[in-house]
């Protein structure tokens, strides 16, 4: 069995209107934390970010904040985060927080949480990573990214061979079991170049 020792979340520093979200980022972090997984995210105590890295410290697991100097007072760091890096710039907290992960969520956000997940999509897409990516539909956010990324393919902007591999959860209880049931997949497709483009959970 392949076990996910860490994950990375991208999401928002903000709450956005929707209670679900902070739901969401409350329940992935206590599933995580009870999973022994350890929280790879921004550094940040606000928004999303704050709450999912709050939930995993409350529920006793582990956290590894990843954040640029120019944004430490403005995403005011979380303390409680014993693991904290203040790095130099967006290109250096992204290099560590792939490096430092192995799988990939992003619940709801913002441009950054776009463009940190659609750079793991791209690098998985050109065969730079196998690590799991799963976006959270909490009460259908993505749905907009999932259907452009669907019509990207029927344009033939994605040709066959290079499907964007990524799984969608529908739920926050199902990030976690998605996850480990993706990394599994992986393991064992690895020889064979077999994986779907999408799967829900």
């Amino acid at each position: 069995m392949v076990h996910i020792n860490s994950i990375c979340v991208f999401c928002g520093s903000s709450n956005g209107r929707d209670s679900a979200y902070v739901e969401a980022a409350v329940r992935l972090g206590h599933d995580m934390a009870k999973a022994g997984i350890r929280l790879v995210y921004g550094g940040g105590g606000i928004g999303l970010m704050g709450t999912v890295a709050r939930s995993v410290l409350e529920h006793g697991g582990a956290v590894t904040g990843i954040i640029p100097e120019f944004l430490v007072r403005k995403e005011i760091m979380l303390e409680g985060v014993k693991d904290l890096h203040v790095v130099p710039d967006m290109h250096t907290r992204k290099r560590m927080m792939f490096e430092q992960a192995d799988a990939f969520v992003a619940l709801p956000g913002g441009i950054g949480t776009l463009e940190e997940v659609v750079e793991q999509m791209t690098w998985a897409q050109l065969g730079r990573h196998k690590k799991p990516i799963v976006l959270a539909d909490i009460g259908g956010f993505w749905a907009p990214l999932i259907g452009l990324i669907a019509h990207m393919h029927d344009e033939a902007f994605v040709r066959d061979g290079y499907a964007v591999k990524y799984q969608v959860a529908d739920s926050a209880e199902a990030i976690v079991p998605l996850v480990q049931k993706t990394a599994e997949r992986l393991a064992a497709t690895a020889l064979k170049g077999d994986v779907k483009a999408i799967d829900r959970m």
